[in-house]
């Protein structure tokens, strides 16, 4: 019994989100060793590796809901965690990540980082969502790839002309500065 206590193996937490044509799977296990991952047309995910100072197994299988194009998934293997971008075959939105009628297990969370709506799937959205660079921002609102600026905007708070009727303060000379009075 206690033999098989200690060889037991241990969950790592999983976070994943999804596009139309992809889901993304982030295994968070810091400092993970001999880290395995597969996954099969069918649609199974398995995660192996070691971490800790006890080197304790962490083993997790996941049946997702539908298949993958296995030979477009790409895994990059880091040192706080194991980030999976895997193709569906099909592409269309889930309704859930995994098969069966069963709740998620407690160690398989949403991304909210990585989350987008489905009505909410648009490139802006993934600029901020995945944080890029502020440049890649610029040049796709600017709409010249591999320039800087904002372009068609110049002269734009320039053509704005001042708050006309605001007064100097910004404020209007509507209202009188009674809650000032008396301080002293």
């Amino acid at each position: 019994m206690l033999k098989d206590l200690l060889y037991c193996s241990r969950h790592p937490e999983v976070k994943w989100a999804e596009r139309e044509d992809k889901v993304y799977l982030t295994v968070l296990l810091p400092d993970a060793k001999n880290a395995k991952v597969n996954v099969d047309p069918e649609g199974t995910f398995t995660f192996s590796a070691t971490a800790g100072t006890d080197n304790n197994l962490y083993e997790l299988k996941l049946d997702l809901l539908e298949k993958v194009n296995v030979e477009e998934c790409k895994i990059n293997i880091g040192v706080r965690n194991i980030f999976c971008v895997l193709e569906k075959a099909e592409k269309k939105w889930w309704e859930k990540l995994l098969r069966g009628n069963e709740k998620a297990p407690h160690y398989v969370k949403v991304d909210w980082d990585k989350w987008v709506d489905e009505d909410d799937d648009t490139a802006l959205l993934n600029v901020f969502r995945f944080n890029l660079p502020y440049r890649n921002l610029v040049t796709w609102a600017d709409g010249r790839h591999g320039r800087h600026g904002m372009g068609g905007m110049g002269g734009m708070m320039d053509g704005m002309g001042g708050m006309g009727g605001l007064g100097d303060d910004g404020m209007g000379d509507d209202f009188e500065d009674s809650d000032d009075e008396g301080i002293g």
